[in-house]
């Protein structure tokens, strides 16, 4: 989960990036920009702990399994 801290840790430095930017008045398309940065590296997180979850909880199946849970994962997420 260390790498999944790192994300959060990233994504809240981006916020507070995003807040000094509001309270100077910076150009909307640049907040914006920033905005949608952080919005995806949510997404990652969120994706990276459904995918954790799901393969901890099959730890008892084959690597097979967890591979093609993996590939579904991916696929649920992507259509999102």
């Amino acid at each position: 989960m260390k790498n999944t801290e790192q994300l959060i840790n990233n994504i809240i430095g981006q916020l507070e990036g995003i807040k000094r930017m509001v309270k100077a008045e910076k150009d909307c398309v640049e907040v914006l920009t920033q905005l949608k940065a952080s919005k995806s590296g949510i997404n990652s997180v969120i994706n990276r702990i459904i995918e954790e979850s799901t393969l901890n909880c099959l730890s008892g199946n084959t690597k097979k399994d967890k591979e093609r849970v993996k590939k579904l994962i991916k696929e649920i997420v992507n259509n999102n």
